[in-house]
């Protein structure tokens, strides 16, 4: 059962635009964020990360000069000055402790807001319209939305905004320790000639930082391919299970355990491959980086020695040259260093753009395509049901039904049946569910509809929530929920209205037939389209609830999809449709078999 939200035009909020790829598809997420709703308060956010990101750094000044105190201070063997400099790191040390927790606190918190907007946003256009359903029939990069919704959001927002900050804090230590490293490390000769190089430690800092990124890189060029696959198998191996855990009744019901084992196993199998790949690409850049950070403390020590040997500076410069080194080839080496960190933020974005571009892809479709290559669905001015010229087809352009009219007034009793492939898909259309195919329907003014599918939807929670669905379980009196599950001919789930239970399992398909009867008995709409949803009852108790319907619901429009094609008193008309025999080669169509039985 669903209500059918009015159709509208599709909302495209800020940044959205047609395919594109990567850092493009990040600065449109992140943009749309930077000018959301609460814009003012995600840019106040930002901007004290920013003042807490520009506090580290001047903390890393200060304690750099520190240590230039110390050693001075340990080579001159000053007792005092030593005394002095302990009490300086207590604050230091205790800035630099408040700082850190300030700023973590604050990227934690825009980590959440941003996955929390982009959570909304995503499902804002997922879980309307029938998106859910329709895009899996739509083509395009958008498998498990599911996975991606949860846990790529997850990790796009998390990981980004933490590179965000770790890039702006090596930029900021890039630009602070170029200026103490060129102070510091004086002027050298190049062997074997009489060049002088100014501030060579800069220098050798870039080679060092320079070469590491050349081979990085090219060690690293396999990561980013291969986190992708691998991101994209452990979400199919998610879903697998997923699957295999909410049809876990009638696969045990048909021993279909054996299967479900050998397909875990295959989806693992792709896991596995996925897993070597990405191991095969982690070799060669922790290979790398392990021998690169390995050196990185040795070297300026090794390059500046002969300085401190000449007398040049003293064993203070020398460490603080040391550490201004090793500072400024770390933050130079910030795309090396964090090459996993940007290949598995670059899927999850990827991933998550995907889905978004396909749900706009597929609303501009509908917008532009009603009334034309679409089936319309659209309300209309009179209370009555309408279809006009209806083609429909399946996703793949087979037609089902062509050059099909329907009025249907207020009050009227109608059995359709015939080809299932037909009627329901007449069902899904009527829903707004199913666009391919042509032509009009245009349904009653008021919207006043409730579409009752073969199987309900029941959500978790207690049986008065499962009874209400979807609307709040507070808007019903304890009263009008024991005559609508006594009308339903299930009384005696009466004293189990506020027991929580699975309710797909705990009920069989016939009682959850009539507990999705009970809620049309309960919400009382002025129009109902069943289908097949009284086919498991026997045929004196269909009759039965039927007449219920009409003692209950005197004044509402009955529509019901059967395939048992029963003709009884309490229809109007009885509907046959048949499949179109073959597919349509032009405009001009013959329509698919129809009769009607007054």
């Amino acid at each position: 059962m669903s209500a059918i939200p009015h159709p509208t035009a599709p909302h495209r909020p800020p940044g959205s635009a047609p395919h594109c790829t990567g850092g493009r598809r990040f600065l449109l997420l992140a943009g749309a964020y930077w000018n959301c709703g609460h814009k003012w308060q995600v840019r106040a956010t930002v901007l004290a990360m920013v003042l807490l990101t520009m506090a580290q750094v001047g903390l890393a000044i200060w304690i750099s000069y520190w240590h230039r105190d110390l050693f001075d201070a340990l080579e001159a063997r000053a007792l005092d000055d030593l005394v002095h400099l302990v009490a300086i790191f207590v604050l230091i040390f205790a800035l630099t402790m408040g700082v850190t927790a300030l700023h973590l606190h604050v990227k934690r918190r825009i980590q959440l807001d941003w996955r929390r907007w982009l959570t909304d946003l995503l499902l804002e256009h997922w879980l309307a319209h029938g998106h859910l359903y329709k895009l899996q029939f739509t083509s395009g990069e958008h498998d498990n939305p599911d996975g991606r919704i949860a846990e790529d959001i997850r990790i796009a927002t998390e990981v980004a905004v933490a590179l965000a900050h770790s890039l702006l804090f090596a930029l900021l230590i890039l630009g602070s320790f170029i200026d103490i490293l060129l102070s510091v490390s004086g002027t050298a000769l190049l062997p074997g000639t009489s060049i002088a190089v100014p501030g060579f430690m800069v220098l050798a800092a870039f080679v060092y930082a320079g070469a590491g990124a050349v081979l990085g890189l090219m060690l690293g060029r396999p990561l980013i391919r291969a986190t992708n696959r691998l991101q994209t198998v452990e979400a199919n191996l998610r879903f697998g299970l997923a699957r295999a855990r909410e049809h876990a009744e009638p696969i045990a019901l048909m021993h279909g355990e054996p299967h479900e084992r050998r397909e875990a196993a295959r989806l693992f199998d792709d896991v596995g491959r996925g897993w070597n790949r990405q191991t095969l690409a982690y070799l060669g850049i922790v290979s790398f980086s392990t021998g690169y950070g390995t050196l990185l403390p040795v070297f300026p020590i090794l390059i500046a020695a002969p300085q401190y040997i000449a007398g040049a500076m003293t064993l203070g410069v020398l460490m603080q040259a040391a550490q201004a080194f090793q500072r400024l080839t770390t933050a130079l080496s910030w795309p090396i260093d964090n090459l996993g960190e940007l290949a598995r933020c670059r899927a999850s974005v990827d991933r998550v753009a995907s889905l978004y571009e396909d749900m706009l892809a597929l609303e501009r479709k509908e917008a532009r395509g009603r009334g034309a290559r679409q089936i319309a669905v659209c309300a209309s001015l009179h209370p009555e049901l309408e279809v006009r010229k209806l083609r429909l087809q399946t996703p793949s352009g087979e037609v089902l039904l062509d050059d099909f009219d329907l009025r249907v007034r207020r009050g009227e009793r109608i059995l359709i049946c015939g080809d299932p492939a037909v009627t329901v898909t007449l069902f899904k259309a009527a829903a707004g569910l199913w666009p391919w195919g042509r032509g009009e329907i245009r349904l009653p003014a008021g919207r006043d509809l409730m579409f009752v599918p073969r199987q309900p939807f029941l959500p978790a929670g207690s049986l008065r929530m499962v009874l209400s669905y979807p609307q709040d379980a507070d808007l019903h009196t304890d009263a009008s929920l024991h005559r609508a599950l006594e009308c339903a001919g299930i009384a005696w789930l009466t004293p189990r209205l506020d027991a929580h239970e699975d309710w797909g399992r705990e009920l069989p398909l016939r009682m959850q037939q009539r507990l999705g009867l009970a809620r049309v008995f309960l919400h009382q709409p002025g129009w109902i389209f069943i289908e097949e949803a009284t086919d498991s009852l026997a045929p004196k108790e269909e009759l039965d609830t039927m007449e219920l319907l009409h003692h209950e619901l005197p004044s509402s429009t009955l529509l019901v999809i059967s395939r048992r094609a029963r003709q009884n008193h309490f229809f109007d008309r009885r509907l046959m449709l048949q499949r179109v025999r073959a597919p349509a080669a032009h405009d001009a169509q013959p329509a698919a078999g129809l009769s009607a039985e007054a």
